[in-house]
């Protein structure tokens, strides 16, 4: 089968097209997949260049996020058959530690990520357990199916159980181009949030207030923190949704109100931030972070997506010989939405 893999971590200059056998089903509850679409997050960035205590066998496939239809099934698989159309929730978890037992299978003390731990889904084939699989929507193309997962949990998560996100309160998105930011805002939007939205671009910004955003702040021109405090009648933002790292904790920090709640779920500027502890428990903020998501948590927004809600905006989709300009385009924060690679048209 082909693939697009990287054969060793030294950035997307490494990844290629190559050919791999079809993997088998070695166990009864699993399912093989014949992929048509996989769609990039920055975490392939991470993964291409090379991510400490990761241990990587190349040729290494790419992709976390996937959808296409059902090849064959073990015996144990009941839910699904040859021709089903599906997507992958990425993250992969034991079933049998405390924290999977308790449905907590994003705290699983194995967790592993699809495209991070093992190879990933830009591949004619990819072998799963069943219970990591979702029919796609009726309506829902390819691209849309492909893309849904790993940015929608990880924003769903993020907004209804960490942070616990309510009606009318206000929520500060960093960086509205990003898949997590555009689903953080559809979700904030869909909970009753008051949406303010940041990015350095106009279409982006217009994205953000399609997506939903009541504001939307153009953070290379503007005083991000003096804008929140504006349209917050001087009290800062109840949530403030954080991927970005390094270059936005300070700024995240200053936009919050007293009591607010800071949630992270990545570092794509630096991992490392300094926080003065007087000011954290002065103001009695939260600071939470936020991996994925649950298996229960998938399954609700599956049910909002086959009800037509938190579809994906898809930037663009390329071939599978054109995943390395994908990657290209991903590392110069030029999309906005989901990159989709096309394995099988």
């Amino acid at each position: 089968m082909r693939a697009l893999a990287l054969t060793a971590a030294a950035g997307p200059e490494r990844l290629a097209v190559v050919e791999l056998p079809v993997p088998a089903l070695t166990a009864p509850d699993q399912v093989r997949i014949r992929m048509r679409a996989a769609a990039l997050n920055h975490l392939d960035l991470f993964v291409a260049a090379g991510l400490p205590g990761v241990e990587t066998t190349y040729p290494h496939v790419v992709g976390a996020d996937g959808a296409g239809e059902v090849d064959a099934v073990g015996d144990a698989v009941r839910d699904f058959v040859p021709g089903d159309r599906v997507m992958i929730n990425p993250g992969l978890s034991c079933g049998d530690c405390g924290y999977c037992r308790a449905g907590e299978e994003s705290c699983c003390t194995r967790f592993a990520l699809l495209g991070e731990h093992r190879g990933g889904a830009a591949a004619e084939y990819v072998v799963l357990p069943a219970a990591n699989l979702a029919r796609v929507p009726g309506a829902m193309p390819w691209p849309q199916a492909a893309a849904f997962s790993l940015a929608t949990l990880t924003a769903w998560r993020m907004l209804t159980t960490r942070a616990r996100v309510q009606p009318g309160e206000s929520v500060l998105v960093w960086g509205a181009g990003g898949g997590v930011a555009l689903a953080a805002i559809r979700i904030g939007a869909l909970l009753g949030a008051r949406i303010i939205a940041t990015s350095g671009s106009a279409a982006k910004l217009a994205a953000a207030r399609a997506a939903g955003a009541v504001e939307a702040l153009d953070h290379s021109t503007h005083d991000v923190v003096a804008g929140v405090r504006a349209l917050t009648g001087g009290l800062g933002a109840d949530v403030v949704v954080d991927s970005v790292g390094e270059r936005t904790w300070p700024a995240s920090l200053r936009a919050m109100r007293r009591g607010g709640r800071l949630v992270i779920c990545g570092a794509t500027t630096g991992p490392n931030v300094s926080l003065d502890l007087r000011r954290l428990f002065w103001h009695q903020w939260s600071i939470l972070g936020s991996t994925m998501g649950t298996r229960r948590e998938y399954a609700e927004i599956v049910r909002l997506a086959h009800e037509g809600k938190l579809w994906p905006a898809v930037d663009r989709v390329v071939p599978l010989a054109a995943g390395a300009e994908a990657f290209a385009r991903l590392a110069r924060g030029e999309q906005t939405g989901k990159l989709v690679i096309e394995v099988a048209a």
